[in-house]
């Protein structure tokens, strides 16, 4: 019986049996609509404090109508949305709050299945941790990232464009005009980011790990082809009843595996880290470390695009998206893990090759030898670290220089552009109280500008180090998501201006040059920064976040299993 669940709302004897249908069938609905047929909520993150989720009403629209086809009742409903531009101090502080939101709506309501509508960066990842908690059947649909604007005849990518010539900007290079004309191109569209950013990143290993139909990451916000997948997402979640297909088959260890495969393969965004990290967590599965490094050590990065490359995600998507990537993995992926539509990766990905060559590299001339993600360990970060090699700068993997510390984020905006700030090319800008705890909430704080007096100078990167994150748009040699965070007492508390910092990537270290009896006298000496918040929402947080390096989740919202 296709309608198990809400039937035991809409066909309870007695009294709250009829209410219920009486109250539906004022929306409209006509008497027999709940006969046998099953009821498909689609979950809409929609609105218009988020750009890149602003058309998701019509992309539920199209799903209504495969719901409908298939035989099913689809009712819409919403959640909080996650803007990243427009909310403080970060969507890092209420993706957990969103995910808490979608778990309580799916599990309170009578539904049998749910169509997740996502697109900005913490809407996907917040969704799946709350589809994965209900376990209820589950199909996730993206709105897709937006068209790429011009300036100059150089093609832009969000974020990743912007920075570079805000940099041009904030050195005189750029003219008032010139910088009003960027700001009104460089967003053509709704939709999320145009470059392998955290939104682009996140979509593409919902794809991976088997929930959502193959090709559907990556088509373009105003495709028309994106309303077509979403109205065949709606068929398909019809179909996931009849099969008992629940997150919790789907989204197995070996699928976590090959999204890590994917997020390396593709230079995603660091961020994803900390999100598989929080939706395997949901599952009981649990990710090291050492489960990201070891995967990226053996994966080729494939995708040329930015930032990690020179292409779009228009352009992945034209060149075959996450299918014809997949496809050349295909040796390194758990090609029988089951997906959204009932085949296997295999037979998703079997005869998806790539159209473009030069976007998704061969295996034998990728972009990188290895994947796009490194992480990093030593007396700096006991719990690991990350950076973004394919993003970096050569010169830089290994390097050895003087810590200059900003305490906070500003007292790092007051002083980046001052000409006496005392750096040069060697200095590492090392930012502390960023973190889960200390930002709160992990702010994208992560890529400090570069300082002005050495872009004056011809100087483009240098090692930046925090416990922050940053954008999956952004580039550098910088070190994220130090573990433990600084306000919590890890390490980071201890550097002072004038240490020497070690950086080896190949090695994967992270150190800083101080005895560890020096480093443990300083830490004794830590006094903990005033808590952020003392009552709602905040409050819980910081009660109750666990560091980078389990997901940010809340304590007492992981599974209790251990696979």
């Amino acid at each position: 019986m296709k309608n198990k669940r809400s039937s035991e709302w809409f066909q309870a004897p007695g009294y709250h049996g009829m209410a219920r249908r009486a109250w539906l069938r004022s929306e409209g609905f006509p008497a027999d609509v709940f006969d046998g047929k099953p009821v498909v909520g689609i979950c809409n993150s929609w609105s218009e404090l988020t750009n890149c989720n602003v058309h998701l009403r019509d992309v539920a629209v199209a799903v209504k109508r495969g719901v409908i086809a298939a035989g099913g009742v689809p009712l819409e409903f919403p959640t909080i949305s996650l803007g990243e531009m427009f909310m403080q101090p970060t969507t890092m502080m209420y993706r957990n709050l969103m995910a808490m939101d979608v778990e309580e709506s799916i599990r309170a309501n009578p539904l049998d299945a749910v169509v997740l509508l996502c697109g900005c960066d913490k809407t996907t990842p917040a969704q799946l941790m709350g589809a994965a908690s209900a376990n209820l059947p589950a199909i996730m649909v993206p709105g897709g990232p937006m068209l790429a604007g011009t300036f100059r005849g150089q093609r832009l990518g969000s974020g990743t464009d912007g920075r570079k010539l805000f940099d041009l900007y904030r050195t005189g290079r750029l003219s008032d005009e010139e910088w009003n004309e960027v700001e009104g191109c460089i967003a053509r569209s709704s939709g999320h980011c145009t470059v392998m950013g955290t939104a682009s990143t996140m979509t593409s290993l919902a794809e991976a790990l088997g929930m959502t139909l193959p090709g559907c990451a990556n088509i373009p916000a105003p495709d028309s082809r994106r309303m077509a997948i979403a109205e065949l997402s709606g068929r398909a979640a019809v179909e996931l009843i009849e099969a008992e297909l629940t997150p919790r088959r789907i989204m197995t260890r070996e699928a976590f595996e090959n999204a890590i495969t994917v997020l390396m393969a593709l230079g995603g965004s660091t961020n994803a880290v900390i999100h598989l990290t929080a939706i395997a967590g949901r599952l009981g599965i649990r990710l090291a470390a050492g489960d990201f490094d070891r995967i990226s050590r053996r994966t080729p990065c494939l995708a040329n695009v930015k930032p990690s490359g020179e292409h779009l995600m228009e352009d992945l998507f034209h060149a075959g998206g996450v299918p014809a990537v997949m496809n050349r993995i295909t040796d390194l992926l758990h090609t029988d893990c089951i997906t959204v539509n009932g085949r296997t990766v295999c037979e998703n990905v079997s005869n998806s090759d790539t159209r473009d060559g030069a976007v998704i590299r061969p295996r034998d001339n990728p972009l990188f030898a290895e994947g796009g993600i490194a992480i990093l360990h030593g007396n700096l970060a006991p719990d690991g670290a990350v950076i973004k090699q394919t993003a970096a700068s050569p010169a830089l993997m290994q390097h050895r220089g003087r810590a200059y510390v900003f305490e906070t984020r500003d007292e790092m905006i007051a002083w980046i552009d001052r000409d006496d700030l005392p750096v040069d090319a060697s200095t590492v800008l090392v930012m502390r109280n960023c973190g889960p705890k200390g930002g709160p909430g992990m702010p994208e704080w992560g890529h400090i500008p570069m300082p002005r007096k050495l872009l004056q100078q011809g100087v483009t990167d240098t090692v930046r180090i925090s416990d922050a994150r940053m954008s999956g748009t952004s580039f550098g040699t910088v070190v994220l998501h130090v573990a433990p965070e600084s306000a919590a007492g890890g390490p980071l508390a201890a550097v002072q201006t004038g240490d020497e910092i070690i950086l080896d990537v190949a090695a994967r270290g992270l150190d800083i040059n101080v005895a560890e009896e020096e480093i443990a006298r300083r830490l004794r000496a830590f006094t903990p920064p005033a808590p952020h918040y003392d009552r709602g929402y905040g409050r819980l947080f910081l009660d109750h976040v666990t560091q980078a390096n389990l997901g940010c989740d809340f304590d007492f919202l992981a599974s209790n299993s251990n696979k």
